[in-house]
């Protein structure tokens, strides 16, 4: 009875993660590139974090052109919604950001576009994730964590995207 109420009481502690999927509305995110890591604020307050994010391709480095395989660094917000994608639903990131645009132009170059938080390929017949980095230079994560997401997650939202 002991040990099933400490385990109780340390499960509460636990910030929520991947595994609880269930946030209350998100107002800000933080993804960490190098650990892998998306972080949900609310208030101010980090709510909830997913691990084990899966990334573009080329995953070291900030996107500059389309084509480049990598994921954005920089300020943005998830400005749109696809229930429709190719992918299990999926948010859209606002890059390219003014500088993003700049940079690419300065050098002739187009910097691309349709960046999206988006679960699993819809053709992915194996349950969890598909292994590896595999997206164009979007953010991928497991289909019941978008889910979450997509309920959490409201237009406008901002989004760090850190190395």
């Amino acid at each position: 009875m002991r040990r099933a109420c400490l385990a109780l009481l340390l499960a509460a502690a636990v910030p929520a993660d991947g595994d609880s999927l269930s946030w209350p509305r998100i107002d800000r995110i933080e993804v960490h590139k190098t650990e892998r890591e998306m972080i949900f604020y609310s208030a101010g307050r980090q709510v909830g974090r997913i691990a084990g994010l899966q990334l573009g391709t080329q995953p070291i480095g900030a996107k500059h052109v389309q084509g480049d395989g990598r994921t954005p660094e920089g300020r943005y917000t998830i400005d749109y919604r696809n229930p429709g994608s190719a992918y299990h639903l999926a948010l859209h990131v606002s890059y390219p950001n003014p500088s993003d645009r700049a940079f690419a132009l300065a050098r002739g170059l187009d910097p691309g576009g349709a960046i999206f938080i988006h679960g699993q390929p819809n053709d992915w017949p194996g349950p969890g994730r598909a292994p590896g980095d595999w997206t164009d230079g979007c953010i991928a994560v497991s289909n019941a964590e978008i889910e979450a997401l997509w309920r959490a997650v409201p237009d406008g939202t901002e989004i760090d995207i850190l190395p």
